[in-house]
């Protein structure tokens, strides 16, 4: 989409929340209110928009007004929605003394907003522990979803590197993934998929706490593990939305005692170090996170997370999801120390894929050359990645 300035300026105040006067004379000068409205949507910002909006008066054109209360009472409509089925089927789980941690969605806006209709609504993700997934997809199918993922005939996902199962009700559209594992890359990505620790429900569970969710207690991830989960989501998706950035910030604005040596230290230890970076270089730079100086420096030392944290700050608006050039795939910037040597030491990046085939076809006897060539294909084309 194309953004004009005058949109990108106003998002960016909304972003950091800056004072009402810089938000009203921002306001003031937007000249194209529907390219601002579809650039909030496409960022799921919509919520915060109509929140500093509201009150701005003149600066704002009625009709501007009338469609941003729109869509504000359609959100909160499908976030109270969420928010009654979310409970509902932790409920149902909890009789089934099937552990789970919902996670992003109303329980990250209620926990972090302070008012679960301040995100756009969207699924429901929910954690649990792979050895109760029939059991939990069982609960799911009883209240009417459909799992829309492929599995085996024994109820195995058919895609060993995909750790999500996605269920959806026809009745009314809703949507719930069953996760039993977060991960770093795309699951499209297997040779980096596989690496990594495992992020699953019993690290999510460490020090959990419960949060007020519609007048009922939902289990909650505690400040300090809720931060790297959203660092590795909006690194995973290149830090494509404002959304995934706002709720970094939002997330150390009301967390003053978080504890940072803590988040460091996890982050080094689980190989999340750069995403943990990433994200807060990001997260401040576009939105005014409040980072503790040392902290900061630690991260703004690291040349590699400095040009990718400004290539997408500065591409946000423009070109989001992209990366800036270089031999190096993006999802293996991401790694580790110690990942980037087990993928690099496991040779699975030498594997031919569909692309070197389709480029350069060559016999069936001949298929072994794929092994010398794709290093070069490496080198000197990034569609080889």
């Amino acid at each position: 989409m194309l953004a004009d300035s005058d949109s990108c300026n106003l998002l960016r105040a909304i972003a950091r929340s800056a004072e009402s006067d810089e938000i009203y004379q921002l306001a003031a000068g937007v000249r194209d209110w529907g390219l601002l409205l579809k650039l909030a949507e496409e960022h799921r910002v919509l919520p915060l928009i109509f929140s500093r909006l509201a009150d701005m008066g003149p600066a704002v054109p009625a009709v501007m007004q009338e469609r941003l209360q729109a869509e504000y009472h359609r959100n909160v409509f499908h976030c109270l929605t969420n928010a009654a089925e979310l409970i509902a089927v932790l409920k149902n789980f909890d009789s089934e003394k099937i552990p789970a941690m919902p996670f992003k969605g109303v329980v990250l806006a209620a926990s972090i907003y302070g008012d679960m209709t301040m995100r756009s609504a969207g699924d429901l993700d929910i954690l649990v522990h792979y050895c109760d997934l029939a059991r939990a997809t069982a609960v799911l199918q009883r209240r009417g979803y459909v799992l829309q993922t492929d599995v085996f005939a024994d109820g195995a996902p058919s895609m060993p590197d995909h750790y999500e199962f996605q269920f959806e009700r026809q009745a009314d559209g809703m949507l719930v993934e069953l996760r039993w594992r977060l991960q770093l890359s795309q699951p499209r990505n297997k040779r980096i998929s596989r690496f990594g620790s495992d992020l699953g429900l019993d690290w999510a569970q460490q020090r959990g706490r419960k949060k007020k969710l519609a007048g009922a207690e939902v289990p909650d991830m505690n400040s300090e593990t809720t931060l790297l989960v959203l660092c590795m989501h909006g690194s995973k998706h290149v830090w494509s939305r404002l959304v995934w950035i706002c709720d970094v910030a939002q997330l150390l604005r009301v967390s003053p005692d978080l504890d940072w040596n803590e988040v460091v230290r996890k982050a080094k230890k689980l190989g999340l170090w750069r995403p943990l970076a990433l994200g807060i270089l990001i997260a401040h730079r576009v939105a005014g996170a409040p980072v503790p100086l040392l902290t900061l420096q630690e991260f703004e030392a690291n040349a590699v997370i400095n040009k990718l944290a400004r290539h997408m700050q500065e591409n946000l608006f423009i070109a989001p999801g992209s990366t800036p050039g270089g031999v190096v795939p993006y999802d293996v910037l991401l790694l580790g120390l110690r990942d980037r040597v087990r993928l690099i030491g496991s040779f699975d990046w030498l594997r031919p894929s569909h692309r070197d085939i389709a480029v350069l076809p060559l016999p069936k006897p001949l298929y072994p050359l794929y092994y010398l060539i794709r290093p070069f294909r490496l080198f000197f084309d990034r569609s080889a990645r």
